[in-house]
């Protein structure tokens, strides 16, 4: 099915945002492979130099600047946006609207102007489901974002999915779940916790996440940025199949050669004290030693059908969850991050 559906070839201009982040960055690589020209928007303070031996043409600036978007977007025949303002505590408000929505706007009304485009890959977030009440979430559950990154990521997706059907802009959207795998650094506080004498979470139960390593999730995106069947829609990218926390943490310790053992505290007053580090630190600018959003990690329950990816595109991931999170702690390990 795969070998007959158009491919990105070297005739092909891609304008790929958020290159220097960790997904970013393995995309860029297995786009620079297939021959095609890449440009890159990347901020004047970034650092490029992991993505050095690669032939890719910078533009330095915003990616919510006007006139970098529209130096950067011309010609293209494919734009891959998933430049990202990530989740830290002291993250302010205003940078979350910049790089979600303003520079979603100005991508796209770049690409609406490019009669060459073939297909705007918009990379969203499972988070715009927030909570899932009645697990599994497939794309069209509620919206119910919980934080201010899930709702600039919302705004922006509902944004372009308007402008993108009266435009005629030819759109796909990807929700991923959560990210890992070699070079990930958001993660790693939890192969850590896993590395400890005790597990702790957070609650009552324990809750369920989906997983998605950055290769078969750079991989989905490629093959939604083709596939005809993609158009105008949207797809939740995870692996099949839900894992409860501990089980992440009970797989990343066998791994390390550690004992499991598994503690839980209450939520409740682990929210009140995030509450009170956010109001006392974020005034001074300092990052708060615990947050709600990583509180809410461990309460929230993200369990998704994520059948739409095989059913329509024909997407098999290549890692399981067991297989991609020891090779993730093997990394860790040869980095110096892990000890086993």
């Amino acid at each position: 099915m795969m070998s007959t559906l158009p491919s990105i070839t070297s005739n092909d201009r891609i304008l790929l945002t958020g290159a220097t982040g960790f997904t970013g960055g393995v995309l860029a690589r297995k786009l620079c492979a297939t021959g095609a020209h890449v440009r890159a928007i990347a901020r004047a303070s970034s650092d490029i130099s992991p993505l050095s031996d690669l032939d890719i043409e910078w533009v330095r600036g915003d990616v919510y600047d006007p006139g970098v978007v529209r130096e950067a977007s011309k010609d293209v025949t494919y734009v891959f946006s998933l430049a990202t303002a990530y989740r830290e505590g002291d993250a302010g408000e205003n940078i979350f609207q910049k790089v979600h929505v303003d520079a979603t706007k100005r991508l796209a009304e770049e690409a609406a102007a490019n009669p060459g485009l073939k297909r705007f890959v918009h990379v969203s977030t499972v988070g715009v489901h927030g909570h899932i009440d009645s697990p599994p979430a497939d794309e069209n559950y509620r919206w119910a974002p919980g934080d201010t990154y899930q709702e600039t990521k919302a705004e922006a997706e509902r944004w372009i999915t308007a402008f993108a059907k009266a435009k005629n802009v030819p759109l796909t959207i990807i929700r991923p779940a959560a990210i890992y795998g070699p070079g990930d650094r958001r993660l790693l506080k939890l192969f850590k916790m896993a590395a400890k004498p005790v597990f702790v979470v957070v609650g009552r139960t324990d809750t369920w996440y989906h997983l998605i390593h950055v290769e078969d999730l750079c991989d989905a995106m490629m093959l939604a940025a083709v596939h005809p069947a993609a158009l105008h829609e949207p797809f939740i990218c995870g692996n099949p199949d839900a894992v409860r926390v501990s089980e992440i943490g009970r797989i990343i310790a066998t791994t390390l050669g550690k004992p499991f053992r598994l503690w839980r505290l209450p939520a409740g007053p682990l929210f009140a004290a995030a509450a009170v580090c956010e109001a006392i630190c974020k005034p001074f600018g300092i990052s708060p030693p615990l947050y709600k959003r990583r509180v809410a990690f461990f309460t929230k329950d993200r369990r998704f059908d994520t059948r739409k990816l095989h059913d329509v595109l024909g997407f098999e991931p290549r890692f399981t969850d067991a297989d991609g999170l020891r090779e993730t702690a093997q990394w860790y390990i040869e980095k110096g991050w892990l000890s086993s």
